[in-house]
């Protein structure tokens, strides 16, 4: 599961549709109607947050919204709380630069012409950059362990 901190408007095509599909799903794992995922570590962030369930769906609803910019068609009826206000989930620049090394990763062979829009790593609308390292729920940091 890759719940990206990233703006979902930096997300190329295979990024923005997985988010959307894995962000349902912690969605589902947040309201209990699933047994899997329930300990995954990226849902602590999510947790933390004063209502989980409309953390989740502001950060589906910013997903959403850019998809439909670019014409795609997310059903926003599958968003548990419409309207939800902006949690202001706490992500570190570690984080952020990590995520977007990752994305390049994947981009440079899924997608190259979408690699120039990859220079900012700007954090998505439910989250607020704060300085720090990698956050303690990523797991498995390969790459260049990005730290700020």
């Amino acid at each position: 599961m890759r719940l990206w901190s990233l703006d979902p408007s930096i997300l190329d095509r295979a990024a923005l549709i997985a988010c959307w599909r894995e962000g349902l799903l912690a969605q589902k794992v947040l309201a209990g109607g699933t047994r899997g995922y329930t300990r995954h570590p990226q849902l602590e962030r999510f947790r933390g947050a004063g209502d989980p369930a409309a953390a989740i769906a502001h950060f589906l609803t910013a997903l959403q919204v850019e998809a439909t910019a670019r014409g795609y068609r997310f059903d926003a009826t599958r968003i548990g709380v419409p309207d939800a206000e902006n949690p202001r989930i706490p992500v570190t620049e570690g984080q952020l630069a990590y995520e977007l090394e990752w994305l390049r990763a994947k981009v440079i062979v899924r997608d190259p012409e979408w690699l120039p829009r990859l220079t900012d790593p700007a954090a998505a609308p439910s989250f607020v950059t704060i300085p720090g390292p990698i956050e303690s729920w990523e797991r498995g940091v390969p790459l260049g362990a990005a730290t700020a």
